[in-house]
């Protein structure tokens, strides 16, 4: 079964730490995703640009409305996200415990719904 895996952190606290620190949890990061290439259990990842960069567009009554930064101001941000395969839930969050970002942020684990019809890769 396909699950994806949502890191959420908070933006100012990533962007506070030492950039030295920022590089060995990114090398830690990197570590994570080569061990579930190996075991051939990653289908997609990507971190993602800040916030300050995200675009919002809703369409209501037929007409497009479209903002600057993301669609709801919370205390953690998303990141990142992971496409991976595992055999059950309990498999999923193992691998996102794994995850360097659980440490500090939240890794939210959702199964991925298969419908006939729609790209499933």
């Amino acid at each position: 079964m396909r699950y994806l895996l949502l890191c959420y952190d908070d933006e100012a606290v990533w962007d506070n730490r030492p950039e030295s620190e920022q590089q060995q949890i990114i090398e830690e990061t990197r570590k994570h995703v080569e061990q579930l290439k190996s075991r051939d259990r990653l289908r997609s990842a990507a971190p993602l640009h800040p916030t300050s960069m995200a675009t919002s567009v809703r369409v209501r009554e037929g007409k497009r409305l479209v903002t600057d930064g993301p669609f709801a101001e919370t205390r953690e941000q998303l990141g990142g996200f992971y496409v991976i395969d595992a055999n059950n839930l309990d498999e999923a969050i193992e691998i996102g415990a794994r995850h360097p970002g659980a440490r500090w942020g939240t890794v939210e684990i959702r199964p991925i719904r298969e419908i006939p019809g729609l790209p499933n890769g």
